[in-house]
C-alpha cells in the first residue's frame, strides 16, 4: 500500500491536530481528536476547528499498515 495520504486536498493533513488514518481493506478513513463526529466526511474544505501545523510538526505519516507513525513519547 502507498504512503501517500488518502484525500490529498483535505484540510486535515495540514492540521495541527494530529489526525489518525484509518485503514480497512476497501476504504481510508480519517480520525480527527477534536470533532465530535470523529470520523468527518472527505475531503475536508472547510473546519471551524482548523488550526494550521506550525512548520516545526512535520505532522503524521500514513503507514502501510494502517496507522499514523508517530514520533516515540519522552
Amino acid at each position: 500500500m502507498s504512503d501517500e495520504f488518502p484525500f490529498p486536498e483535505s484540510l486535515c493533513h495540514r492540521c495541527a491536530a494530529p489526525p489518525r488514518y484509518v485503514r480497512t481493506p476497501s476504504s481510508t478513513f480519517i480520525l480527527c481528536p477534536l470533532l465530535p463526529e470523529k470520523y468527518p466526511r472527505q475531503p475536508v474544505r472547510s473546519c471551524p476547528l482548523f488550526r494550521p501545523r506550525t512548520e516545526s510538526d512535520p505532522g503524521p505519516s500514513v503507514s502501510s499498515s494502517g496507522g499514523t507513525r508517530r514520533p516515540p513519547r519522552r
